[in-house]
């Protein structure tokens, strides 16, 4: 009997941490009454070292967001826009109110991006391209923010070098560095990131936008 108790015990233990472990829904309250139609993708503040991180993470946010249904301003128009007010810098850019950009350019929603790590570093057995992004999407009509989210990429995530000799992986290690800066691999793990980071997974994703064939059918989430 006390045997069958204390199983009984770890198994409730087991549920009741699981549960708790389990992620919550994101609160889709603000974006569901929001219902963007056009995003206005600002530069993305870049917290690397790398000079490339900015323009590399802005070039591709634009396609993954247009595939989730919405209209999205070009690149070239919006830093020109930007340029021809004086602004080049993300940090600046940022600094421009809600309804000054509602008022500029009429979209609804911007995106406000922040890249905390890109590009390759040597770990002595391995070389790592990573890049990591956070984003929050803001109604640029009322200020109100509608949804964020956080993404990271590497390509060590599809790398198993388990079966290599100490001397084999320091040689993979210094040519895949030299060779992932020499072509700037970052900037396709950028790419990569960008996908992850504005999917619609069920969980914490983006919504589907009005020119998504798939808009308002996440409307029980």
């Amino acid at each position: 009997m006390k045997r069958l108790f204390l199983l009984m015990s770890v198994a409730l233990t087991l549920i009741l941490t699981g549960c708790a472990a389990k992620k919550p829904a994101y609160d889709y309250t603000a974006f569901k009454e929001s219902k963007p139609k056009s995003i206005l993708v600002l530069p993305p503040v870049n917290h690397s070292p790398d000079v490339n991180a900015s323009h590399s993470m802005l070039s591709v946010s634009t396609l993954p967001l247009a595939e989730d249904g919405y209209y999205v301003f070009p690149v070239a128009v919006v830093e020109e826009t930007f340029k021809q007010n004086g602004m080049t810098s993300a940090e600046d850019i940022r600094s421009v109110s809600a309804a000054k950009l509602r008022e500029i350019f009429g979209a609804d929603a911007a995106m406000y991006i922040d890249v905390t790590s890109y590009g390759s570093t040597y770990m002595v057995l391995n070389s790592e391209t990573r890049v990591t992004a956070n984003a929050k999407l803001v109604d640029l009509r009322t200020g109100k923010v509608l949804w964020t989210g956080s993404a990271t990429a590497s390509d060590n995530d599809q790398n198993n070098n388990s079966n290599n000799s100490i001397l084999g992986m320091l040689i993979t290690a210094a040519v895949k560095q030299i060779s992932s800066t020499v072509t700037d691999k970052g900037h396709d793990i950028a790419a990569m990131t960008s996908w992850t980071l504005f999917n619609t997974n069920p969980t914490d994703g983006m919504l589907y936008g009005p020119r998504s064939p798939n808009y308002g059918k996440q409307a029980m989430r």
